[in-house]
């Protein structure tokens, strides 16, 4: 297979239960970050905001992804917990309801912390 050019080839590319996750991970990311851009980098979707990238989201078999991974208070600590796989990572798996609330909170704190001062 070709790798994608585009995020929509990306999601095109991705079983059925991983695009329609996808889907709604990228809604909620640009949801989060209005006037975002998004590009395909390391072969992943990757979101940008004032043309500097922010966060990438991944689909996989069984979970998608969430990378990298913001600090936060310890509340946000706590919630994150559950997904945390790597030092840089969220997985959410499919078979379990996806806190795309969490995912929007996430791009905005990556948003905050990431972007140039």
């Amino acid at each position: 297979m070709a790798e994608p050019q585009t995020v929509d080839e990306y999601l095109a590319a991705q079983p059925a239960p991983a695009r329609e996750a996808l889907e709604r991970v990228r809604a909620t990311i640009h949801a989060a970050l209005p006037g975002a851009s998004e590009t395909i980098s390391y072969q992943i979707p990757a979101v940008a905001v004032n043309g500097t990238t922010i966060m990438y989201f991944a689909g996989w078999k069984n979970f998608v992804s969430v990378y990298p991974v913001p600090s936060g208070d310890d509340g946000f600590q706590q919630a994150i917990a559950p997904y945390l796989a790597g030092k840089g990572t969220l997985k959410f798996p499919l078979r379990q309801p996806i806190p795309y609330d969490l995912i929007g909170d996430v791009a905005v704190r990556l948003a905050a912390q990431r972007a140039p001062r």
